[in-house]
This record gives C-alpha cells, sequence and structure tokens, in this order.
C-alpha cells in the first residue's frame, strides 16, 4: 500500500501534504470492517532512526495491532478505539485536523472513519521499547 516511486523528503525540501498523491488499495480481509476500506501510504524517508511518511485511509472501518507511532492527522475526520491495554480501559479518540497521538506496539484498534484521514507518521526503524 505504498507509492515506491514517490521521492524521500531531502534536506531543504518543503512538501504540501495534503496534496500528495495516494495510492489507495482495499483492506486485507483479517483487518477489514468494512469491505470497502481503502489506504495508502507513502514514505517519506528516515530521520535518526526513524521512518516518516503519510497515511491515509478513505472512509470505513478497520482493525488493527499498532507498531510503535507517533502521528499528526493532517485531513479528515474519523475515531481510533483501543481496546484494554496493559491495564489501561478501552478509549477512544476523536481525530481530527491538528490532533498529535501516541501508538504502542501491541494496542489492538478499531479505525473508523467518516471523511478521508490523512495523518504524518513517525516510527522507529527498530523497536528499542517504548517510553510510558
Amino acid at each position: 500500500m505504498s507509492t515506491p516511486d514517490f521521492p524521500h523528503l531531502l534536506g531543504g525540501q518543503a512538501l504540501r501534504v495534503n496534496r500528495v498523491p495516494m495510492d489507495h488499495e482495499p483492506v486485507a480481509p483479517a483487518q477489514a470492517a468494512d469491505e470497502t476500506t481503502t489506504t495508502a501510504a507513502v514514505e517519506l524517508g528516515t530521520l535518526a532512526g526513524t521512518e516518516f511518511g503519510i497515511w491515509e485511509m478513505a472512509a470505513g472501518s478497520m482493525y488493527d495491532v499498532e507498531a510503535e507511532e507517533i502521528f499528526v492527522v493532517t485531513a479528515g475526520h474519523g475515531t481510533v478505539v483501543i481496546a484494554p491495554f496493559e491495564g489501561h480501559p478501552a478509549r477512544t479518540a476523536d481525530l481530527v485536523p491538528g490532533t498529535i497521538m501516541r501508538l504502542s506496539a501491541g494496542m489492538q484498534t478499531t479505525w473508523t472513519v467518516t471523511e478521508p484521514l490523512r495523518k504524518i507518521y513517525f516510527t522507529p526503524t527498530h523497536t528499542t521499547g517504548s517510553n510510558p
């Protein structure tokens, strides 16, 4: 679900994130809560052991098991429900432009998007553990 020929962001370059074309693909059947759900991703590069890029989800619902990640929503609207995790109860986050959120490896989530959601993500290229 990525665009392999999209160039990485280099020092001194600027990019209008919400104008980057995205090629959507259907969500894997095991993740699809709604069979019409699609996603797309564009990797923009790495910095200090962290991969960063753009991820987008069309309107619909899907399940996921998360990796370590911090993201910032740049467009759209949706919610993410996090199942009980490491002693914390289930919780729901409203996702709108300007939302920043952290996910921890192993969290089980349900994403429901009502307006195509685009985010910039940052995730370690290798797992060294997470801080609370």
